[in-house]
C-alpha cells in the first residue's frame, strides 16, 4: 500500500464539507461532479457506506471506495493471518 493511500484516511488528514445533498423520495443522492473525479469514481465503482455512532445515534456517514477499504482490511489482517495459516497453507492459496 503506498504511503498516500495509508495516510488517506487518517485521523490527522483535512476534512471539509465538499457540498449540500438532497435526497429524493427514492432515497437517492447524486456526488457532484467534480467530487466525483477528484475522487475518481466513475460508473460502476463500488463505495462502502460506514457509519459512525454518537450516544446510540448514527451522528456521521462515510463513503469509502471498496478497492481502498480493502487494501486496508488486508493491511490490518495480513500480518494477523499470515501467523495464523501455517506455511504450507499459505504458499498453495
Amino acid at each position: 500500500m503506498s504511503k498516500k493511500k495509508a495516510e488517506c484516511c487518517s485521523p490527522e488528514t483535512a476534512s471539509r464539507v465538499e457540498s449540500v445533498l438532497s435526497v429524493d423520495e427514492r432515497g437517492q443522492m447524486v456526488l457532484p461532479k467534480d467530487l466525483r473525479t477528484r475522487a475518481g469514481i466513475g460508473p460502476g465503482d463500488k463505495l462502502a457506506v460506514v457509519s459512525h455512532e454518537s450516544g446510540g445515534e448514527v451522528c456521521c456517514i462515510s463513503l469509502i471506495k471498496v478497492e481502498a477499504l480493502s487494501e486496508m482490511v488486508r493491511g490490518v489482517l495480513g500480518p494477523i493471518m499470515k501467523d495464523i495459516i501455517p506455511k504450507e497453507e499459505a504458499d498453495e492459496g
